[in-house]
């Protein structure tokens, strides 16, 4: 297989620094928001770096400014209205795969995060190790206000790291965590001056590339089956869950009071 610097990405760039890769997002004219040829990309790459026993270390990296928008609200429609049912139920997998693409990675995995970090990126960035803020960085989960659930199963990812009560306070409430609130809570690793998350990243990076990759595999994996055991059993039902709400007339209010900059009203339904 040839080296992953070597694909010709369309929407992500992809570097090498010895045992070292550092992904970045590239469609900064869309706040890097997440479309269907970003997340496909993005999960190629994290596939071809699974295994890859010459990586000890993967930075995900986003914009200097920000690291994402999340999800791209343009392309929801196309996701959910599809022909059938079952090809609604394919197409909006490719969250879900993306996540679990990225988890699975075997070498220790670091995002560093500027500004905001929103909705299906926060998802892809708790799906890494290890997450490293810049001073001004926030993570925040819009979905419940517009009206739909959080799904990408990380629900269960986000819960092992703050808890249930705080699980539940940061997707119901879709409010910012600032890069404080993130350490305290766990949500974050270490918080840099602004500017310097991806700095710091490299430095978790170095340190890891330094001791023997296979204990730190080993620990990884150990870890990872520990902490999410009951990972599927509690999300399988996530990407139905988010069909449905999709549908109802509560996600339409919710987003047309989104872009109209106003308080949605909501009937259950």
């Amino acid at each position: 297989m040839s080296d992953i610097t070597d694909h010709a990405w369309m929407t992500i760039r992809v570097d090498r620094d010895g045992p070292i890769v550092t992904v970045t997002l590239n469609r900064l004219e869309k706040r890097n928001a997440l479309n269907g040829e970003l997340m496909a990309e993005l999960t190629e790459a994290a596939r071809a770096l699974r295994l890859k026993a010459d990586v000890r270390a993967v930075i995900l990296a986003g914009g200097l400014e920000n690291f994402s928008a999340g999800a791209d609200l343009g392309g929801i429609k196309d996701r959910t209205t599809g022909p059938t049912l079952l090809e609604s139920r394919e197409a909006v997998m490719a969250g879900p795969d993306l996540c679990r693409a990225w988890e699975e990675i075997e070498a220790v995995t670091i995002a560093a995060v500027e500004g905001y970090c929103l909705g299906g990126a926060c998802a892809l960035a708790v799906a890494c190790d290890f997450r490293i803020m810049g001073e001004g960085a926030s993570f925040r989960l819009p979905e419940v206000p517009l009206g739909i659930n959080m799904s990408w199963r990380s629900v269960p990812r986000i819960t092992a790291l703050v808890g249930p009560a705080r699980a539940k306070r940061f997707i119901m409430f879709g409010e910012a965590a600032d890069a404080k609130t993130c350490l305290d809570w766990g949500l974050c690793d270490e918080v840099t001056e602004k500017g310097g998350a991806l700095a710091a990243a490299r430095v978790w990076a170095d340190k890891v590339a330094a001791l023997p990759p296979i204990p730190v595999r080993m620990t990884k994996e150990a870890v990872n089956v520990s902490a999410g055991a009951m990972n599927f059993a509690t999300s399988f039902m996530d990407r139905d869950q988010y069909l449905l709400a999709a549908r109802s007339n509560d996600f339409k209010e919710g987003a047309k009071a989104f872009f109209e900059k106003r308080k949605g009203k909501f009937e259950g339904d």
